[in-house]
């Protein structure tokens, strides 16, 4: 798993007009090539009417899949620069349709490569990015007269404090940056003066929004 990468929220979608024909972009996540291709067809099938419905996306930890289709655009001027687009802002697990309403006016190649280009970057800015973080899942059980102490701390540090359980003691479900593991087992001890028991459990990503890419 990597320790972090960048995507796109969960979905979003933006428009914009050039030379009176009409690009709306369309962006989702999508962790499979199924999920991709299942969004096309669902844009398709809105924008049935459509001139064109281009599509781009890359997936994948090491972004093995990457594929592009002009829909009927001149070759190499509408899906590869989308691409291309996803590939510069550094995306993972994305998946981006633009549908074109053609107003009358060619643009020529060079311009069909600015405006499907231009309407894919729009569509993400407007849908937004996020970091997504792995970190280490730790339980942390004490007895109750350590629950107001420990729970105030946690909820005011860096950590994220997932659940509480009210159990025979009280179980707390934290997540941390990977590499402050050791860090924060150290912190609890000597805050609960060893009075915890602490043990690792699963991963998971945290997300953080990106607002300078």
């Amino acid at each position: 798993m990597l320790s972090s990468y960048f995507t796109v929220n969960k979905n979003g979608s933006s428009e914009q007009v050039i030379q009176k024909s009409r690009f709306i972009g369309y962006v989702r996540r999508v962790e499979t090539e199924e999920e991709a291709a299942e969004f096309i067809q669902s844009i398709k099938k809105k924008h049935h009417d459509a001139t064109h419905n281009c599509s781009a996306y890359m997936i994948g930890e090491n972004d093995q899949i990457q594929k592009a289709n002009d829909d009927g655009e001149p070759s190499g001027t509408a899906g590869v620069p989308m691409l291309e687009v996803l590939k510069k802002m550094g995306l993972k697990d994305t998946a981006v349709v633009v549908t074109r309403y053609f107003g009358g006016i060619k643009l020529g190649g060079g311009g069909l490569i600015r405006a499907y280009g231009s309407t894919t970057s729009q569509a993400i800015r407007e849908t937004g990015i996020v970091k997504r973080e792995l970190t280490q899942g730790v339980s942390v059980t004490v007895d109750y007269p350590l629950l107001g102490k420990l729970e105030n701390v946690l909820r005011q540090s860096d950590h994220f404090l997932k659940d509480i359980h009210y159990l025979e003691q009280v179980e707390f479900i934290v997540y941390v940056a990977i590499g402050e593991e050791q860090a924060f087992i150290d912190w609890i001890t000597d805050l609960t003066s060893d009075q915890a028991v602490l043990k690792t459990i699963d991963q998971m990503y945290m997300e953080f929004p990106v607002t300078d890419k």
